[in-house]
């Protein structure tokens, strides 16, 4: 069998292995559902995700240890993961060979060399230094208040970036690797002698562009939604995702690309690319001409060659992807996939000028504080970005957060939905709650999020924890905000209508939604008597609404006559008032007068008990703007977001 069909067959295999993994990442005990399924697996075999999440954190989570054996067998094999494995390059491929089959003649030409494929270089760059501005953080503290290997893991990352800027420029391994040591050691000892004080931060963005993520945030809330409008298979109801178009439009003009240019988002775009081929740019096993003088440079490798890696000449390997393509066109043993170098010439650097690297890590380091200045995970919080439960803090939730989608794509209700810009450029596609998409809000007995989260953004918590049972019961459940009531849309406050939904909806045991009962005399509702026939009563203009009274919340009183018990509106026409079994006497005789009142149930939350569920602002029936919404105050992940600013003692003066 070829290798090219052998690959075909490894791509297919793998894609049809991710599709699956995201199918079943659903709450539940059927066979395609949640039933220990490794639904993170491609997330957590991601270098690039592993990288950005330990430079940003110093702590390298545990599934995400995974990806050094991605980064291990990259150094051995070179690209493969790109080639053979990765489901978006899949896709990239598959739409490739339909443009080069809608152009056919062109192919040469469009697997030339281009020096915008640097540009994924500089994307890497950034991504990473942005990623990384707490390392700044870390190095100023002193050796008992850091793990012992924390400095090594800075060092590393650092030098890493370094030589990669430098290295181009200076063309020596030797005093590349001193300009590395002397800028890391100036590094450190500006972080020994400067206090932090939060000039630098980080936020891993790695997820906007990450190719797993992307594919993995597409499929779950984009494609899967879509494809199951008609056969309701995945979910019982319609689901529905805030701004699908941004996400949809960035998959799909990335993969329509390729209709121009094959493997487009690969070769120009690609982070997780850009970081694996520096890893395979002096791999054991490579492609590569032998002998040189055999090459009739007949192009015919260049065809179909995915990467543009130019191997009819000196072939540029960190861009090779180990597609295979060029072995089959050329003579045998010409090309071949081995262990020595290519005898016509290897460029082992990528076409990437040093000052241009050197700009994108400045850039990434500073991008995060200057958006950080607008104080949006600070003291200009937004109560309405409500995180699901067991989310870390903000800025440590932003650290790990690679906006994969797997949380809301397991949410039983869709009540997790991505964010937008509401809380700063950095939230962008983060979950969030929003408890009028979904069929529901948070179900009170459901971890699911915290089970699936590759980075730990959302931690792993249990039920008891989630309830605040057992041992947790000090500590209480985990809130996620406080529900707060509109008196200006609440129907028993505004509009004088009888209304309880939210305090029937309320999970919590004892309810944090109660009421309190007022009495509103309604419009018109003083009302002259007619005539009185038993417990029916014919009243004057202006004629009622047949059946509006008789819900059981009206009541009819004698103004004036506290001595009478009120009595119940059991039913009504446009002039009858039908009343519960009772005596008046005559003081409801005809000429006389009778008031008609709404017995209201207002209610009134308390916020010692309510754990920003949003089940009753789901529930509401005030259209549109509900009439109880849930913002962040009180969450439990950040002590600082309390209901109320807790006042201290005055400051004394000098």
């Amino acid at each position: 069998m070829r290798t090219v069909t052998i690959r075909r067959i490894s791509q297919g295999f793998f894609l049809a292995l991710f599709t699956w993994l995201v199918i079943v990442t659903a709450w539940g005990d059927a066979p395609w559902q949640l039933r220990g399924w490794p639904v993170e697996a491609f997330l957590q075999f991601d270098p690039l995700i592993a990288l950005a999440t330990t430079l940003a954190t110093g702590v390298l989570y545990a599934g995400l240890a995974w990806a050094l054996v991605t980064m291990a067998l990259t150094v051995v094999f070179g690209r493969f993961f790109c080639g053979w494995v990765c489901p978006f390059g899949t896709l990239h491929q598959a739409l490739g060979w339909l443009g080069r089959s809608v152009r056919p003649g062109q192919a040469v030409r469009a697997n030339q060399p281009h020096p915008a494929q640097a540009l994924k270089y500089h994307i890497l760059a950034f991504l990473l230094a942005a990623s990384a501005g707490d390392a700044f953080v870390l190095a100023s503290r002193s050796a008992a208040d850091a793990p012992r290997w924390l400095f090594p893991m800075v060092a590393t990352g650092l030098a890493a970036a370094t030589f990669f800027a430098l290295a181009q420029a200076l063309r020596h391994r030797g005093r590349a690797a001193m300009a590395t040591a002397l800028l890391l050691a100036t590094f450190l000892a500006l972080g020994r002698l400067l206090p932090y004080n939060g000039i630098v931060t980080s936020s891993v963005q790695v997820g906007l562009l990450d190719p797993i993520a992307l594919l993995t945030r597409s499929v779950a809330l984009i494609a899967l939604p879509l494809g199951d409008r008609s056969t309701h298979f995945l979910y019982s109801a319609p689901r529905f995702t805030q701004g699908a178009w941004l996400i949809g439009a960035v998959v799909v003009a990335a993969l329509l690309a390729n209709l121009v240019v094959p493997r487009f988002y690969c070769r120009f775009l690609c982070p997780l690319g850009a970081l694996l081929g520096l890893l395979s740019r002096n791999a054991l096993w490579r492609i590569g001409q032998s002998p040189a003088s055999a090459c009739t440079a007949c192009k015919l490798c260049e065809r179909d060659c995915e990467g543009a890696c130019e191997p009819s000449g000196r072939i540029r390997s960190p861009e090779c992807v180990l597609c295979m393509n060029c072995t089959g066109p050329c003579e045998p043993g010409i090309l071949a996939y081995r262990t020595r170098v290519s005898e016509a010439g290897e460029r082992a650097l990528p076409d990437v000028s040093r000052r241009g690297v050197v700009l994108s890590l400045a850039s990434g380091f500073l991008a995060v504080p200057m958006v950080r200045l607008a104080g949006r995970s600070g003291p200009d919080w937004h109560a309405a970005l409500v995180r699901p439960p067991g989310s870390l803090p903000e800025d440590d939730f932003l650290d790990r957060c690679v906006k994969c989608g797997l949380c809301m794509r397991v949410c039983p209700t869709g009540v997790l939905q991505p964010a937008g810009v509401q809380g700063g450029l950095e939230t962008l596609w983060t979950p969030i709650l929003n408890n009028r998409i979904g069929s529901s809000g948070c179900q009170l007995n459901c971890i699911a999020c915290g089970d699936v989260c590759p980075t730990g953004a959302i931690r792993p918590f249990t039920l008891d924890e989630k309830l605040g049972r057992g041992s947790h019961q000090t500590a209480g459940p985990l809130r996620m905000g406080t529900a707060f009531i509109d008196p200006g849309r609440c129907l028993p406050f505004a509009m004088d209508r009888p209304c309880i939904v939210c305090q029937e909806v309320c999970p919590v045991s004892p309810k944090a939604i109660y009421w309190r009962p007022r009495l509103v005399p309604v419009r018109d509702g003083l009302r002259e008597v007619i005539v009185v026939d038993g417990d029916a009563v014919r009243v004057t203009d202006p004629p009622m609404v047949a059946g509006r009274y008789g819900s059981g919340d009206y009541r009819c009183r004698v103004p004036g006559r506290d001595d009478l018990a009120p009595r119940r509106i059991t039913g009504n026409m446009s002039n009858t008032l039908y009343l519960e079994p009772g005596d008046w006497g005559d003081a409801a005789s005809p000429g006389g007068s009778i008031l008609v009142e709404a017995v209201l149930q207002a209610p009134y939350v308390d916020p010692d008990h309510c754990t920003g569920c949003g089940i009753c602002e789901h529930d509401c029936p005030v259209r549109g703007v509900p009439a109880i919404r849930v913002t962040a105050e009180s969450e439990s992940r950040h002590p600082a977001h309390t209901l109320t600013r807790v006042i201290g003692p005055p400051r004394s003066t000098p």
